[in-house]
């Protein structure tokens, strides 16, 4: 058997999501479909690593899957696209070793979430940017975002139906990155809990509008409670952006 080594792009506006759902429209889905047209009707797994919500994209989402083919990597990538529907796109593809997996040998990831601080709705990006109309305090969700750096308990910024016991997660990095009227959050941790990237941003979207104050969010995080921090930012603005697995 081969392992494949894929990085995927996906517009999530029309999926419920990446995991296999009954009777839902799923990424996951659409790769098996493609896979199983490839390989004849036999039924190809794909793992990856980790799930993203309903309404979530992807810019470097990463899968693996096992196929007794021996195809180059080029063409599998070619096959592939061939064979998926146009809002899924296999950026590369490359054979590995059988022991790599796409989940559990994952070491950062980055996500970024993009905002609209136009006053105009743009319809054309009404399901990639979350608009947000409203003046904000740039340089004071600087501030808030900096307590988020280091090693953290995020109870406080995670959904309630999170199962995990462990809330334990590490940030690396947290920035502002702003290009005339869009705001990009860039963020990247060991890990990230269900909902947690969309709270954070839902949080210092508040601390912009200086409806919390930035000295605020180590307060919240000792907390660990969820009801203190902010609104959820909607799903539509998150991007998993970039996968690593060698810190090197």
């Amino acid at each position: 058997m081969n392992r494949m080594k894929c990085i995927i792009s996906y517009d999530g506006s029309r999926f419920e999501g990446y995991q296999i759902q009954k009777e839902k429209r799923t990424v996951q889905l659409e790769l098996q479909k493609a896979l199983t047209r490839i390989h004849k009707g036999t039924e190809i797994k794909v793992s990856a690593s980790g799930r993203t919500d309903a309404g979530v994209h992807a810019m470097g989402q990463v899968i693996h899957f096992d196929s007794p083919l021996s195809i180059p990597d080029e063409a599998w990538q070619k096959a592939m696209n061939a064979h998926l529907p146009k809002d899924i796109w296999v950026r590369h593809v490359e054979a590995v070793p059988e022991s790599f997996h796409a989940r559990f040998d994952v070491v950062k990831k980055e996500y970024r979430y993009k905002v609209s601080l136009s006053k105009n709705f743009d319809v054309f990006h009404r399901d990639q940017v979350f608009h947000y109309p409203y003046p904000i305090n740039s340089e004071s969700m600087r501030e808030a975002a900096r307590h988020f750096l280091g090693e953290h308990d995020f109870t406080s910024f995670c959904s309630a139906k999170t199962e995990v016991e462990d809330k334990v997660r590490t940030i690396y990095e947290l920035e502002l990155l702003e290009n005339g009227e869009e705001l990009v959050f860039r963020i990247v941790g060991n890990g990230f809990l269900y909902n947690m990237v969309r709270i954070i941003v839902g949080t210092l979207l508040e601390v912009g509008q200086e409806k919390k104050q930035p000295k605020e969010i180590l307060a919240i995080l000792q907390s660990r409670d969820r009801k203190a921090a902010g609104k959820t930012a909607p799903a539509h603005g998150l991007y998993l952006w970039d996968v690593i697995y060698d810190d090197n």
